[in-house]
């Protein structure tokens, strides 16, 4: 069974800084891209960052660069997202996703497997 787990999600403060975890199983991990995304209230899920797991390519969002760093363990078949610098705005939940095929990085159709999201709020 496929599964994503996605944690470390809590509340941090503006300027702050939070690495999520997503941990995979149930499949090659090192044949597919790894991506998150977020959701803030009201707002649509966006794409965040992502891993071609094959390759070690990484992608982000305007929003995300600088900011953000998305990196690996392949021995614990786990994919990070350092996050820095944090605004209230960044307050969301967010999601790992899995695909086979990612032909566009930041399609979330393109992902087909997704984790239950981890909640990050940024707030003093």
């Amino acid at each position: 069974e496929v599964q994503l787990q996605a944690s470390g999600g809590g509340l941090v403060q503006p300027g702050g800084s939070l690495t999520l975890s997503c941990v995979a199983s149930g499949f090659a991990f090192d044949a597919y891209a790894i991506g998150w995304f977020r959701q803030a209230p009201e707002k649509e899920r966006e794409w965040v960052s992502s891993m071609r797991m094959d390759d070690g390519s990484t992608y982000y969002s305007d929003s995300a660069k600088g900011r953000f760093t998305i990196s690996r363990d392949n021995a614990k078949d786990t994919i990070y997202l350092r996050m820095t610098g944090l605004p209230p705005d960044d307050t969301a939940t967010y999601y790992c996703a899995a695909g086979i095929v990612v032909l566009q990085v930041g399609l979330q159709s393109d992902y087909e497997h997704w984790g239950q999201g981890t909640q990050v709020t940024v707030s003093s």
